[in-house]
């Protein structure tokens, strides 16, 4: 396991000891030159210049240089850092303890992954009924020798004689899926490439799987992903016979993905063209008929849990922002045929499942799972009681299932493994992390502050019990802030690493999330984008308010999306922050950065924190 870059220089800025020696990694960093196009595009009649276009050709000879460039600089100045192998020993040492996920049955067998500590990637086993020997089904950490093949088992034929699964290779988006036969572990011929954003789901011994036509000559990584379509393929069968099942020639950036119920009645299709709404196309599988529409247009979220004999069990929040559960019979799909099976609720509805004859809701209340069992026909029977307030998931089965795993974690709480008894409603503790730290030292506490418009933002604090609040303790403040996905309690080793040194994190549940459903999120996107940052810059005032920090002492950070957001954030009131980590985004955040750092040219992510790491000093 290679410890990441990106905590060991936030852990040197935030935890730097008060007047260390930093006379060698103070000197002037020289950068290599960066050359300006002169590209320019017309949207509409106003011209933008776009002079780092040419930095988009990730295969270009001059652009290999330029990374290899500004990589020396990086690596010569985190080089110099004399704290840098004390924190990453350290963090090594907490980060080697046992991680386990939920087991799930297939047939006679359970599986499971687990990783001893430093590996690069989990193992996973396989064992004979839950008292069995475990043993390695299969180990990614020697598919490669950099350790950077990662297996995700996809699915199980219905007589659970092979399993499909897929292979990534160096944190790639595409997949090469492959099948195995379970007891002999016999990896057969079949093999298929192109293979994005989808799994592979079972009719006997074929399964319908969705791929891209795969480029080539070194622009796999690079080309535009257009026409996704859905195959099926039999097993021994090489790939160019598969057959084509659905394809949409009008709308080449559609994303399409199948489906295929447990009892193998009912093929779906889900279409969807961005990552909100979703149309589904269905076929009965007992009878020789075309796929048909079950529900048009993108407005709106449908997840099919399974079927009731000739009918569809669908969450959806169509007519329920907070989602709720309908019985929809295919002959009649018009939203006023739909039987209600679990009603909307004040909060969220997650997520849900169905296993052992039952279905199962997650709920957020306030940014914390809630988690319920219902009967097939919506009835209520209990909650299943959660060690705390934090996150929980799992419970999915198949109907002949007697007991089911979940996981639960918060800040303070490492993952731990819970076995559920259906017929009782009892839990009990399957597998335990043991981390080197002891819970009770810490607190965590969720307020709710006000944003600019006076709208209620939650925020979770965590600190060592008995923090001072003096406006003097290293702070690291993330969040999101989009794409309707919910930032929630969890435990992090490198956070772990911060509290321990009296430091306290922070965690704001921005809107443009998805922690009180499809409002919530809707009031953060589009033209509504600046609530988020609203939101964010809130949570800093509230933090340096209540004196858990104070400008001079917080860093901020943010991935992906989360990166647009720290550079707006850095423009908008770079006063308010002294650190600065805007990863992933870093090309959307490059002249923000340069407001921050004072006009030094174009930074990669490494170079970024470098800096940072020079100004805090």
């Amino acid at each position: 396991m290679k410890t990441p870059l990106i905590y060991l220089a936030l852990m040197s800025i935030l935890l730097i000891e008060p007047g260390c020696n930093n006379k060698e990694v103070s000197e002037k960093i020289v950068y290599p030159a960066t050359q300006k196009g002169t590209q320019v595009d017309d949207y509409f009649g106003t011209k933008v210049a776009d002079p780092y276009r040419w930095l988009e050709d990730d295969t270009a000879a001059d652009v290999k240089k330029w990374v290899q460039d500004e990589n020396k600089v990086t690596n010569s100045y985190l080089s110099k850092i004399p704290f840098r192998d004390a924190i990453k020993k350290h963090l090594t040492d907490i980060w080697n303890y046992e991680r386990y996920s939920s087991p799930f049955r297939a047939g006679e067998y359970y599986f499971f992954s687990k990783n001893d500590g430093l590996q690069n990637q989990s193992v996973i086993y396989f064992q004979k009924g839950l008292d069995g020997e475990p043993k390695v089904f299969m180990d990614p950490n020697k598919m490669s020798a950099d350790g950077t093949a990662n297996v995700s088992l996809i699915s199980f034929s219905k007589d659970k004689k092979y399993v499909a699964y897929s292979v990534q290779q160096s944190g790639s988006d595409w997949n090469s899926l492959y099948v195995m036969e379970v007891a002999s572990q016999k990896k057969l011929e079949d093999k298929l490439e192109g293979v994005k954003f989808g799994g592979a789901s079972w009719k006997g011994n074929c399964f319908y799987y969705s791929r891209y036509e795969k480029a080539s000559g070194g622009k796999e990584f690079s080309q535009k992903n257009e026409f996704h379509k859905v195959y099926f393929h039999v097993i021994g069968n090489p790939q160019e016979k598969d057959e084509l099942i659905y394809e949409d020639k009008e709308h080449p950036q559609r994303y399409h993905t199948a489906q295929v119920t447990e009892d193998e009645r009912f093929l779906v299709i889900y279409v969807s063209q961005g990552t909100y709404g979703s149309e589904l196309l269905y076929r009965d599988l007992s009878k020789n008929e075309p796929l048909k529409p079950l529900v048009k247009g993108f407005d709106h979220q449908y997840s099919v849990l399974d079927n009731q004999g000739d009918k569809l069990i669908v969450q959806t929040d169509n007519g329920a922002p907070n989602q709720c559960i309908v019985l929809i019979d295919p002959k009649k799909p018009q939203p006023e045929n739909w039987t209600g099976l679990i009603a909307e609720k004040p909060e969220l509805l997650e997520g849900s499942s169905t296993g052992g004859g039952k279905i199962f809701t997650t709920y957020l209340k306030d940014v914390t799972t809630r988690i319920y069992q219902y009967d097939m026909n919506g009835k209520l029977e209990h909650e299943i009681t959660l060690p705390a307030l934090g996150t929980s998931g799992g419970l999915g089965g198949e109907a002949d299932d007697k007991v089911l795993f979940y996981s639960f974690t918060s800040f303070t709480y490492p993952p731990a493994i819970y076995k559920y008894d259906i017929a009782t409603g009892k839990s009990e503790v399957w597998r335990k992390s043991n981390v080197k730290f002891n819970p009770d030292d810490y607190e965590t506490k969720q307020v709710f502050y006000k944003s600019k418009d006076s709208t209620s933002i939650p925020m979770f604090i965590v600190s060592k019990k008995g923090v001072k609040l003096d406006g003097n303790n290293p702070t690291l403040l993330y969040a999101y802030g989009g794409f309707n996905i919910s930032q929630q309690p969890g435990f992090n080793v490198s956070t772990l690493m911060l509290l321990e040194n009296g430091g306290v994190y922070a965690l704001a549940n921005l809107r443009g999330g998805g922690e009180y459903g499809d409002k919530w999120h809707k009031a953060g996107m589009l033209l509504k984008k600046q609530n988020v940052f609203d939101d964010f810059i809130a949570a800093t005032e509230y933090l340096i308010k209540e004196k858990y920090t104070s400008p001079e002492k917080l860093a901020i950070m943010g991935r992906s999306n989360g990166g647009l957001l720290i550079g707006a954030c850095i423009t908008q009131r770079p006063e308010l922050y002294k650190v600065a980590f805007p990863i992933v985004e870093l090309w959307i955040c490059f002249a923000t950065i340069n407001l921050l750092l004072a006009g030094v040219g174009p930074l990669n992510t490494e170079e970024a924190i470098a800096l940072v790491i020079l100004k805090i000093c």
